[in-house]
């Protein structure tokens, strides 16, 4: 006589045949230093996905080689119709969704950085186990995403008064520790320090036109700029074929705490040193210099001029698990 297994065993078993049917995970960490809270979230990642018995493996990340193992793991991904999976910060992220767009394959999110505003926006949860119980009701959906100089931005892309104060706050981390009071004195001195009045000849959505400002900052979040306090007008159309442009126009040290304030306080609509607005494309160069200093979601790299900010042509395709399982943005 066959054996008959009891429901529950069965259904164990579908769940589990159902689960392997799913597309395979490949999975980025950039650990770093292998820290014990790394260790952690790995193992938090590895328990859900077994626990739903997912098919998974994770692509070896050597120091220093967190581009290639994006790279490597989205040609995979693609070649077995699985799908590229990010666990780390902004860095680890932007990376992955570089390589995501370029080879034509699904992002999953497990975001682990400060700020996580791409996750935020997208209702996605910041406990790791959390984020991997979100990833396995996913589905890929469409997302915008920024381009300069054709790298991927998810969040925001600057150039001037913000990549200075990334670098140099990244230089007193490495003096003085990683502790986060450091970092903000660090690019509060940046700050007051900035004297510089960028010139550059641009051309906005086909129009041409002369900008003199300390910092041209370009954002793809909405998060972001509703916590800053950009107009209503301008957050409403990111995201739906638009980016949002802010030239930062004041030197003083008095005009910069003031917009630090206000930005703080979500009230940086009401700076007449601000002027926020909306594009499509942006270009712009600078006479006498070949290239600048470009920061795209938190890292800082040295770009060819002239720089090219725009909507990249075709979005990436994000897992986002169901509205319903969503967490509000916060």
């Amino acid at each position: 006589m066959a054996a008959v297994l009891p429901a529950s065993d069965s259904a164990d078993q579908d769940g589990v045949a159902a689960a392997r049917a799913q597309p395979e995970f490949f999975i980025v960490m950039n650990r770093g230093s292998g820290s014990h809270e790394g260790e952690d979230v790995r193992a938090a990642v590895v328990t859900e996905l077994e626990r739903a018995g997912r098919a998974h493996r994770f692509v070896p990340v050597p120091p220093g080689e967190i581009v290639q193992a994006c790279q490597d793991a989205a040609r995979m991904a693609r070649e077995h119709g699985g799908v590229l999976v990010a666990v780390g910060g902004d860095g680890t992220l932007n990376c992955a969704a570089q390589a995501a767009l370029a080879h034509d394959c699904p992002l999953g999110v497990v975001a682990q950085g400060t700020f996580n505003l791409f996750a935020r926006e997208h209702g996605l949860p910041l406990e790791a186990a959390e984020a991997v119980r979100a990833l396995l009701a996913a589905r890929p959906e469409p997302v915008q995403v920024g381009w300069v100089n054709q790298r991927v931005f998810l969040v925001n892309a600057s150039v001037g008064l913000y990549p200075k104060l990334l670098a140099d706050r990244e230089v007193v981390k490495q003096r003085l520790g990683r502790r986060r009071w450091i970092a903000m004195l660090a690019a509060l001195k940046s700050l007051l320090e900035w004297r510089l009045q960028l010139v550059l000849d641009a051309e906005l959505d086909g129009q041409l036109t002369k900008l003199r400002t300390a910092s041209v900052f370009v954002c793809n979040n909405r998060l972001q700029l509703e916590r800053v306090g950009v107009e209503e007008a301008v957050v409403a159309q990111v995201g739906e074929g638009r980016l949002a442009g802010l030239l930062v126009r004041g030197t003083s040290p008095w005009t910069k705490l003031r917009m630090l304030f206000k930005a703080a306080c979500g009230r940086l609509a009401a700076e007449p040193e601000i002027h926020s607005f909306t594009l499509r494309t942006l270009a712009v160069g600078a006479r006498g210099a070949r290239r600048l200093k470009v920061a795209t979601d938190g890292e800082v790299t040295w770009m060819q001029l002239p720089l090219r900010f725009t909507v990249a042509p075709r979005p990436l395709q994000v897992m986002l698990p169901p509205p319903e399982l969503r967490l509000p943005v916060r």
